[in-house]
């Protein structure tokens, strides 16, 4: 095959999982609409919550807002497409269009680890200073904090976008994944620069993984050590659940990608569907659990709802009492 260093192709061609048989496109796009559906209500109704609810206007759940917002977006992001490949063989997506989703894949992911470590940063300075927490830790920094956060990011992954898009695309055009991502686009490159674009991507996608998990742990692991040295058993259950949801919601996030690039890197190879539903499923599971988790294993949300479903209940009771009784 002759290859040039001109881009030639107009479009790509995304396969789904390849080797997924043609019976079973059905039962996958049904499933993949749930989760859609399951990712865009349960975070909207989570916001709603958190923006409605006056109790709730704190820095912990304005952290936990921000972080609904990335896992809507990842999900409209994503799943429409995927959907389409299964409901309509809609396997093509243009030249711009990809590199388009490509940027905010990797955007929101880069935003939801720094959101994260904000999260695990609020616990720990609520911990260990706790005297200091309400004036370090405000609504308004919290806010600046998670905003600055998404604009340094979608700054930061312009530059890996348009970097790829330095390389030529000259014959190949499958990418054998449900979205477009950097890996998948830019190994069908040609040219003498692909090896260092994907230098490059690597380098910022470590930073972006692992600067943060490095915090994290050290502040869980000092979180840890707080509670060991607890003489209360009272306030030492009551840390415990508060950080338990958030520590449950990070190996969600971390755990899944840590397995793939240790497994990588020590020579275990998956294959190219057990890559792409492992891909799927650390993508896609903590934005459907999150807000499963807000719900029930937060305390103060979950107090709000039943306050919420108490006063409605209230309020139709005597809406009931008061209605005039036609003879």
């Amino acid at each position: 095959m002759k290859y040039t260093n001109i881009t030639t192709i107009k479009e790509f061609i995304i396969t789904g999982f390849p080797g997924l048989p043609p019976e079973y496109y059905g039962p996958v796009s049904a499933l993949l609409l749930l989760i859609f559906l399951g990712i865009v209500v349960g975070n909207s109704f989570i916001l709603a919550v958190i923006l409605y609810e006056r109790t709730l206007h704190k820095p912990t759940y304005v952290i936990f807002f921000h972080l609904a917002m990335t896992d809507i977006s990842f999900g409209i992001v994503t799943l429409p497409k995927i959907i389409a490949i299964y409901w309509w063989n809609d396997m093509t997506s243009s030249f711009g269009a990809c590199f388009t989703q490509m940027y905010f894949v990797h955007s929101l992911g880069a935003v939801n680890s720094l959101i994260l470590l904000i999260m695990t940063l609020d616990r720990f300075v609520a911990i260990w200073f706790p005297f200091r927490y309400p004036v370090a830790i405000t609504n308004k920094t919290v806010f600046i904090a998670c905003s600055v956060c998404w604009v340094v990011t979608f700054i930061r992954m312009l530059g890996l976008v348009l970097h790829a898009l330095t390389l030529p695309y000259c014959n190949l055009n499958i990418i054998t994944q449900c979205y477009c991502d950097h890996i998948s686009i830019t190994q069908l490159g040609c040219g003498e620069n692909v090896a260092y674009v994907k230098t490059v991507a690597l380098v910022n996608a470590l930073i972006s993984l692992l600067v943060p998990l490095s915090f994290i742990i050290f502040s869980y692991f000092s979180i840890i050590i707080a509670v060991v040295k607890m003489s209360h058993s009272e306030r030492r259950h009551k840390v415990l659940s508060t950080c338990a949801p958030q520590i449950f919601i990070t190996c969600l996030y971390y755990v899944p990608r840590c397995f793939v690039y240790l497994a990588h890197n020590l020579g275990f190879s998956l294959s190219n569907d057990a890559r792409i539903v492992n891909t799927m499923m650390y993508s896609l599971i903590p934005a459907v659990v999150n807000p499963i988790i807000y719900c029930f294993k937060t305390k103060e949300i979950k107090k709000a709802l039943i306050q919420r479903f108490r006063n409605r209940k209230v309020s139709i009771a005597i809406k009931i009492d008061h209605k005039p009784n036609i003879k």
